[in-house]
């Protein structure tokens, strides 16, 4: 076979790819869209994904059908969502984890940063820094001052090692240079009972676990914590206020398999940052504590990328053991 003729049939095929890749663009989608989301039904990460799964179903005019796939810290979704072919068929509510599972697993199936493909920021959910009405701090100020006059005096609970609550704690003690004790616990939920019975002082909460007790004075909020004030508890200063370069939030994305034809990849990261600015989208999300972003799929990458270099340092800093 001649040179001439292997270049000629090179450039049929990379013609025929070319003239393939807008023409699948062009008709997507042709059928029902699977939205992994890798945790069990009733959580933040499910409620996101149903709530913009079901303005998604009405934009594009297909099914988006959730698949919960818990499990593993979130590995076992994220992992089949990695693998699936990257025709934009799959998609993935990806969250926090995929910025913290590197650094608190020996080894992953996948790699966030090179399998999975960023379409949009969907929501940022800020923690809230609250307290036992015993505790007798009133401010940011005066719980460090508190920490740093009797160093390991205060606990603070979790719901265990690695989540997003125990990571706010860590980053807080660092920035603010004190140190209290973590007290893992096995959820949320028991985590927020150990703080409303005192047997914690501090703890670290999602803004929808703890917005009922803060509203009722059965705890004492001192801070959240996001970069800004959140509409969420507006009279609550964010710690990054007081303790600069402070941010510790739980974050939700849509993603896609790495090789998603970049048509496809705009397309949906259109219609969701769509959904976002629906009303009903906005009002149910805002009663989970939720604020809205919506970024474009590179700043999203971005971000992913600066979350998991962050975690990485302060896991390493506080010495949590990988799993």
């Amino acid at each position: 076979m001649s040179f001439k003729t292997i270049s000629y049939e090179t450039l049929l095929i990379a013609t025929a790819t070319l003239a393939v890749t807008p023409v699948i663009a062009q008709n997507y989608p042709a059928r029902a869209i699977r939205l992994i989301v890798p945790s069990a039904p009733g959580g933040g990460t499910d409620i996101v994904g149903r709530t913009v799964a079901n303005k998604l179903t009405e934009y594009l005019g297909q099914q988006v059908v959730i698949d919960n796939r818990a499990g593993a810290g979130t590995i076992i979704g994220i992992d089949i969502a990695a693998k699936s072919p990257p025709d934009g068929y799959t998609l993935l509510v990806g969250l926090s984890t995929l910025a913290i599972n590197p650094s608190m697993f020996a080894k992953l199936p996948y790699d966030a940063l090179r399998d999975l493909a960023p379409i949009c920021h969907m929501v940022s959910v800020p923690n809230a820094l609250v307290l036992h009405p015993s505790v007798p701090a009133q401010s940011i100020q005066a719980l460090i001052a508190l920490a740093r006059a009797k160093p390991n005096a205060l606990n603070v609970g979790s719901a265990g090692n690695g989540t997003s609550p125990h990571l706010s704690l860590e980053l807080f003690k660092s920035l603010a240079k004190i140190d209290m004790v973590h007290v893992p616990y096995k959820g949320s939920g028991n985590a927020i009972i150990a703080n409303l019975a005192g047997e914690v002082s501090v703890s670290f909460p999602s803004i929808p676990t703890a917005y009922q007790y803060i509203k009722a004075g059965r705890l004492r909020a001192l801070g959240v914590t996001t970069a800004r004030r959140t509409p969420a508890l507006p009279d609550v200063p964010a710690i990054g206020e007081i303790v600069p370069g402070y941010e510790a939030t739980q974050w939700f994305g849509m993603l896609a398999p790495a090789g998603t034809p970049r048509t496809i990849i705009d397309r949906i990261h259109q219609e969701t940052v769509r959904a976002l600015k629906a009303p009903e989208v906005i009002k149910q999300l805002a009663g989970e504590g939720a604020d809205i972003v919506g970024s474009t799929p590179e700043a999203f990458g971005a971000y992913i990328k600066s979350e998991t270099e962050k975690w990485a340092r302060v896991i390493k800093s506080a010495g949590i053991k990988p799993q």
